[in-house]
């Protein structure tokens, strides 16, 4: 059996989002080095502070400022800290009850191992040298044997205040196509399209995916199908992508490779984008050293006859 295919993959983009006055008021709090929590009717403080009462679901909107010191409510040891978080040497996540609230807040603690930290002990915050109005302000939390910290009353009004962040959202993992779409890529590396029969029902599907999404049954018969094919369906693109080089607008279309009965999905090019039409007849078009096709363009045959393709559609 031939070596799987695997390669690292990142995801990852910028989630941009606004926040609520009381969200607003807490992230700005922590700029200026205050930390707010919000008050229930049953006069529970809760931080972080939230817009709605977790039990009755009545809006809130009391801010008041809790600590800067507080207590272990329980704890894990992470021995190989992560890109993104926190610290870059081991460290504990905690959760704390800053002096005057009644939830705890998730963080890091700094301790020089797991032995050094328990249940109960108390810590307080360390702030961050720049501060922008996010939760990253508290650098972390460290050890602490002093008095409780006095708690500084503010209103939770301030100059400036943040009204939205942007929180990057990154996933780091391998990725291996598997079996049947290993053979599929490389079949591709030298310029073929190859797909799997079901043996059942004996379609062909392109990609393969392994076994028969209609009959759930395994697939191994390897059918070279193509090299031309037909648009099935096509949409106008009319926004340009971001890192992609190609001028809009532009066409992406599903292609029913002759011999295949799944439709993949490629850009059109050699024709203007508003010639493009259902049944037309494509072949691929390969760049240099390119292990896929970089786009499909008319063959010159008259157009397929619907019929032959709207099982595909």
């Amino acid at each position: 059996m031939p070596d799987v295919l695997k390669a690292p993959l990142v995801v990852e983009f910028p989630f941009t989002r606004s926040l609520s006055p009381v969200q607003s008021a807490f992230l700005t709090g922590l700029r200026e080095r205050v930390i707010l929590g919000v008050k229930t009717r049953d006069g529970r403080t809760l931080v972080p502070p939230v817009e709605y009462d977790p039990v009755t679901a009545e809006e809130i909107r009391d801010l008041v400022p809790v600590g800067l010191t507080g207590t272990v409510t329980t704890w894990a040891w992470n021995h190989e800290p992560r890109r993104g978080q926190p610290l870059n040497t081991p460290f504990a996540w905690v959760l704390v009850k800053l002096d005057g609230a009644d939830t705890a807040l998730l963080h890091a603690l700094d301790a020089p191992g797991p032995d050094a930290v328990r249940t109960g002990m108390r810590v307080r915050v360390r702030w961050a040298e720049e501060r922008t109005g996010a939760i990253a302000d508290i650098a972390c939390f460290e050890p602490y044997d002093g008095d409780d910290s006095e708690v500084t009353l503010h209103t939770g009004e301030f100059e400036d205040p943040v009204h939205g962040i942007v929180a990057e959202a990154r996933l780091d993992y391998t990725y291996s196509p598997g079996r049947a779409q290993t053979a599929y890529i490389n079949a591709l590396a030298e310029r073929r399209a190859v797909g799997e029969r079901c043996p059942s029902c004996r379609k062909v599907y392109v990609p393969p995916r392994g076994a028969c999404p209609t009959c759930g049954v395994a697939t191994a018969e390897q059918v070279e199908v193509g090299p031309a094919g037909t648009v099935t369906t096509f949409c106008i693109v009319n926004i340009k992508a971001k890192n992609l080089d190609i001028d809009v607008p532009y066409v992406y279309a599903h292609i029913a490779l002759d011999g295949a009965d799944l439709a993949l999905h490629g850009r059109i090019g050699g024709i203007p984008y508003d010639q493009v039409r259902m049944g037309l007849r494509v072949e691929p078009v390969w760049t240099e050293g390119g292990r896929y096709p970089d786009h499909y363009r008319p063959t010159g045959e008259p157009d397929a006859d619907y019929e032959t393709y709207k099982e595909l559609l």
